[in-house]
């Protein structure tokens, strides 16, 4: 392979990517879930084979790359489409600490050890589990953590309204619905059922779960509902 064609082959792969990467959507990106790792290192190797490799013709170079994206524009696609899907792909949420207590059945499904965890809270400025009201592992490897009330930063709000207790109903806003469907076990770990899920809907004008592409309860007991084609004014 002569210099021409290698800088040639360095310029195309680089706006193939570009365009293939910009054409599969930001997540691939901003959140990196297990497919979306395997899908970058794909995508990574078959672009610097096309780059460097002169056994590979630019033509089954650009196949392979379009494949691989349209495969994973596919997968996408499903994955908007199907919770089912979705948790199978890119797994699920683990809750790892509760009420300052650590989930260790979690952590070994984590493939976690206590020490790695202390590192993770730590960098969110916890340096105490008992400090923590619910750790989650995300998806995409990150750890979202909630403070126990004592514990948590005091904002403006806060201030203004010094003298108002909250009364909570439970401990952490919780997923009624996703997608148009009810995710029944939230609901049974809430002491709510399926009827007044229902019933909260009807007083919102909605009909139909199918209406509802997402519903929360919030930790004071209220329902927050987002429905299907919403409209921006």
């Amino acid at each position: 392979m002569n210099l021409i064609e290698l800088s040639l082959r360095l310029i195309l792969s680089f706006i193939v990517l570009l365009a293939f990467t910009r054409l599969m959507g930001r997540k691939e990106i901003s959140q990196m879930t297990f497919f979306n790792f395997v899908s970058a290192i794909a995508l990574g190797t078959l672009g610097a084979s096309l780059a460097i490799d002169s056994s590979i013709t630019v033509r089954n170079g650009l196949i392979a790359l379009a494949g691989w994206s349209l495969f994973t524009i596919l997968m996408g696609y499903w994955d908007l489409k199907s919770k089912s899907f979705r948790n199978l792909v890119e797994g699920t949420p683990h809750i790892v600490v509760r009420k300052g207590e650590v989930m260790e059945g979690e952590l070994r499904k984590l493939r976690l050890d206590i020490n790695a965890l202390n590192v993770l809270l730590r960098k969110k400025n916890v340096f105490s589990i008992h400090d923590v009201d619910y750790a989650i592992m995300e998806i995409d490897g990150t750890l979202s953590v909630m403070k126990k009330e004592g514990k948590q930063a005091v904002t403006k709000s806060d201030r203004l309204n010094f003298s108002v207790t909250t009364s909570h109903v439970i401990p952490i806003p919780t997923a009624l619905i996703e997608d148009g469907k009810i995710n029944d076990k939230n609901i049974e770990a809430l002491p709510i059922d399926v009827q007044w899920l229902n019933r909260q809907l009807n007083t919102k004008g909605i009909h139909s779960v199918s209406e509802v592409f997402y519903a929360e309860m919030q930790k004071d007991g209220t329902l927050h509902v987002d429905r299907y084609d919403d409209v921006v004014h």
